[in-house]
């Protein structure tokens, strides 16, 4: 087997090397391509990711490349988790919407708009160097926002794909450990960062009236401060959101927090990046460090090394992922991305449907966010302004013409360089 790690200087790519050599028993790993255009983090991460490698005794040849179709040829598995722009445009995307009063996010409003601007021609490139280069390979891809992406990618290109994020992880796990119900089946529904648990069964009973009367929270992200949800809200709702949507549900809150915080999310990444990166330099070191906790990346290993070893070897186990509907959900279009759960083997993914969803909320705002998604992915594709502004209005954080307009125009200009689509 070929893996190829697209964007591999990323302080994440030891957390996969970890998830490799866990399960290196059932996947013959033999060549690991670590492709980045940043020299000096491939350089350091690669030479760690190979150190990693040696001294758990893999036969394995780990090549480090800047050119993609090198990384690309002959590959099984592609594992995508790209940057475009790297963290200093994350920052502008968390700065500059507060100057207009709105939420500075990576993954929501108006800087995960932009993050998607930026990555979603990127992204196409990949895939379409796929197509020619490893046709049979699967992308899974982690870069963020990681549901548009899926959108994007598998409606626009013919490769395999499938889109990976670890809150369906952590949640599921988390509530399992807090009702002590280690086998629970959970429902879980909805788009990227924009999910609930609808369902909590064991032993032919449903938990989820009794997780809800406690006021039951998932388990919260490390790069979101969280300030949960009450029993009141999750009652109201009918379901436990995840914590993506306390941006939703306490947007004036967090908007406040957001002003009054002295650095950006984006600005301490930058700092944990290269502390890290000072690490990884250690030429003794050859194990994931526990400072890349704090990085927010918490089980990204499991979750994307388990997906790969469940297509190779077949084993159709349930994961949560990102792909087309294709039914499983009546209330969405076949050609909608949503993260849903679905039985993972060697023909890819069978999303598993979700029938008698009664719960009107939960349906309704997914059909508007989604809405908000495929004008993303058009103004993405096709450099349409006037999409761009059909997708922030329809965009809860956003909403506002004059301000989406202003920011709009203020953060084109500021990644003006990584967005082609619209430089006429």
């Amino acid at each position: 087997m070929k893996i190829a790690i697209i964007g591999a200087g990323s302080t994440y790519t030891p957390e996969l090397m970890e998830g490799i050599i866990k399960r290196s028993g059932s996947l013959p790993v033999r060549e690991l391509a670590l492709m980045d255009i940043d020299a000096r983090k491939l350089d350091i991460v690669g030479d760690l990711s190979a150190r990693m490698a040696a001294a758990a005794g893999m036969d394995c040849r780990v090549v480090k490349t800047q050119e993609l179709d090198e990384a690309l040829s002959g590959a099984d598995f592609v594992l995508g988790q790209i940057r475009v722009g790297k963290l200093p445009a994350r920052v502008l995307d968390e700065q500059i919407p507060l100057k207009y009063g709105m939420i500075g996010q990576e993954t929501c409003g108006i800087g995960g708009f932009f993050k998607a601007m930026r990555t979603i021609p990127v992204m196409l490139d990949i895939a379409r160097r796929m197509e020619t280069l490893c046709p049979d390979a699967w992308l899974i891809n982690f870069s963020n926002p990681a549901g548009i992406l899926t959108e994007a990618i598998l409606n626009h290109s013919k490769i395999k794909m499938l889109g990976l994020c670890n809150v369906p992880y952590n949640m599921t796990k988390s509530i399992r450990s807090k009702m002590e119900l280690p086998e629970a089946r959970l429902t879980y529904v909805g788009l990227n960062h924009l999910s609930w648990i609808t369902g909590i069964e064991q032993d032919g009973r449903d938990y989820l009236q009794d997780a809800l009367a406690q006021g039951l929270n998932s388990e919260t992200m490390k790069n979101i401060p969280s300030s949960g949800f009450s029993q009141e809200l999750v009652q109201t709702i009918g379901a436990i959101p995840s914590s993506y949507l306390e941006y939703y549900y306490f947007k004036n809150k967090k908007l406040d927090l957001l002003k009054k915080a002295e650095q950006s999310r984006g600005q301490r990444c930058m700092e944990i990046e290269e502390e890290l990166l000072g690490l990884y330099e250690d030429a003794k070191l050859h194990t994931k460090p526990e400072l890349l906790a704090s990085r927010g990346g918490a089980n990204y290993s499991e979750v994307a090394i388990s997906l790969v070893d469940a297509i190779w070897n077949d084993k159709q186990e349930e994961h949560v992922v990102n792909l087309l509907n294709q039914g499983a959900l009546d209330f969405m279009e076949d050609t909608d991305a949503v993260e849903i759960t679905a039985v993972i083997g060697k023909d890819g993914a069978k999303p598993i449907p979700v029938r008698g969803l009664d719960n009107a909320h939960i349906r309704d705002y997914m059909r508007m966010v989604k809405a908000y998604e495929r004008e993303t992915v058009a103004a993405a594709v096709g450099g349409s302004e006037e999409a761009a502004m059909r997708a922030l209005l329809m965009n809860p954080l956003v909403g506002d013409y004059d301000a989406a307009r202003a920011c709009f125009d203020e953060l084109k200009e500021a990644h003006r360089d990584y967005l082609p689509q619209f430089r006429s």
